[in-house]
């Protein structure tokens, strides 16, 4: 009977790594948009391969999480005077629940940025949605509120996207960009502050990182890295104590880290540079774990991947690149179309990007490039591709798409 069980459980443990996850933050469980699945829809279309759609009561930017039967969004309304955590049932669509925020307070914000850019995140228990100005909210699956934060208001003139990323028992938050600028970890049952680190912010349009966080492993401890103004930093996630940072990044930022290979890859806006930094470092690591830096590169919006030794990174005027991670030269360039301000995701040995125009873009993740899919939804997307269980789940700024078939 022992060797019977201990056969089962070995079955099991091989047989995980196969199971699809839930997808509970904007860029996964790990914060670096790649998917632990394969096999996801390559074919659809705003009426092809659709499972169901669910309108939306105002557009947005951020991106669909996804918990089991749950599906939830951030939406804002009004202008953002109401804001908004939409629950939707993951099989029908339908929507569960609301909870609003009212913020009736005059707020700058760019036109391509509305209010509620940031996304949820989910630990299986409370759904936590940061709302900048208009606070924090941690709610059960209910719709039930179990604490909010107001944390002070935020000023800048493009505005905010502020996504909670979860770690142990902690909620971080980057709050910024503009003026204040901090990040802050709030105990994720209470709501309580346990650190706050500031930070240094203007309220100006060509100043500012608009990135959250992303944990990685360093030797035997964790940390996580911020693209900055003017440099690319490292965090003690439990105490907020800064460790590193290096310079060489513009002065706005919105790509998150991307992170693989022992390298973290720090990423500018408004074609300014790009750079990789060997982790590990401590104090100012400019001179020492710096490999390459490259002054000049194209606009870019959304977040990248590293897979197999390779950055696979979009570019706003519709060009989708990659970069060898050891040496930061270009692979590959290929012009996909359209302006891609949609994130990276990657999963198994596929890519998938979208750009403003609607079109949801499948390729190869190889060093030689291949066009896979084309897909018209023919509605204006900002959102990242949200993958889970062999579905796909796709923001437009009118509705909620859910594609292909659930895989158990």
């Amino acid at each position: 009977m022992n060797r019977i069980l201990l056969t089962c459980l070995l079955a099991l443990c091989f047989i995980r790594p196969v199971i699809a996850d839930n997808w509970p933050a904007w860029r996964g469980a790990a914060g670096k948009g790649i998917a632990n699945e394969s096999g996801l829809p390559t074919k659809f279309s705003s009426t092809e391969n659709v499972t169901w759609k669910a309108p939306l009561p105002a557009s947005g930017n951020s991106t669909p999480i996804v918990w089991q039967d749950h599906v939830f969004v951030t939406c804002p309304i009004d202008a953002g005077k109401t804001r908004s955590l939409i629950c939707f049932d993951r099989r029908t669509g339908k929507e569960q629940w609301r909870h609003n925020v009212a913020f009736p307070e005059k707020e700058t914000a760019h036109n391509e940025n509305p209010f509620c850019s940031g996304s949820a995140a989910t630990d299986g228990r409370l759904v936590y949605a940061s709302f900048g100005s208009a606070g924090v909210v941690a709610c059960d699956f209910s719709g039930k509120v179990v604490w909010s934060r107001d944390l002070g208001r935020l000023t800048h003139v493009f505005g905010l996207a502020t996504t909670p990323v979860l770690y142990k028992d902690l909620l971080l938050i980057h709050r910024g960009p503009g003026e204040p600028t901090h990040i802050v970890a709030l105990d994720k049952s209470t709501g309580k502050t346990v650190w706050d680190a500031s930070e240094t912010g203007k309220n100006d349009k060509l100043y500012g990182s608009w990135s959250t966080p992303v944990i990685y492993r360093a030797g035997d401890h964790d940390e996580f890295a911020l693209s900055m103004p003017g440099e690319l930093k490292g965090y003690d996630p439990l105490t907020g104590e800064e460790l590193w940072r290096c310079a060489g990044l513009g002065p706005s930022n919105y790509p998150d880290t991307a992170i693989g290979d022992g390298v973290l890859i720090g990423v500018s806006g408004f074609q300014k540079s790009m750079m990789a930094v060997r982790m590990g470092g401590r104090g100012d690591i400019t001179a020492t774990h710096r490999l390459w830096h490259v002054e000049k590169t194209q606009q870019r919006i959304g977040s990248g991947v590293v897979r197999d030794g390779y950055l696979y990174v979009s570019n706003a005027p519709g060009i989708c690149e990659c970069i060898a991670v050891k040496t930061g030269e270009t692979v590959w360039k290929e012009r996909l179309g359209g302006n891609l301000w949609g994130s990276v995701l990657l999963a198994g040995d596929r890519l998938y990007v979208s750009n403003t125009q609607g079109e949801v873009f499948v390729l190869a993740a190889s060093p030689k490039f291949k066009l896979i899919a084309k897909n018209a939804m023919g509605e204006h997307i900002k959102a990242a591709i949200a993958p889970s269980d062999g579905q796909l789940f796709i923001r437009t700024h009118e509705n909620l798409y859910c594609v292909g078939q659930r895989q158990r």
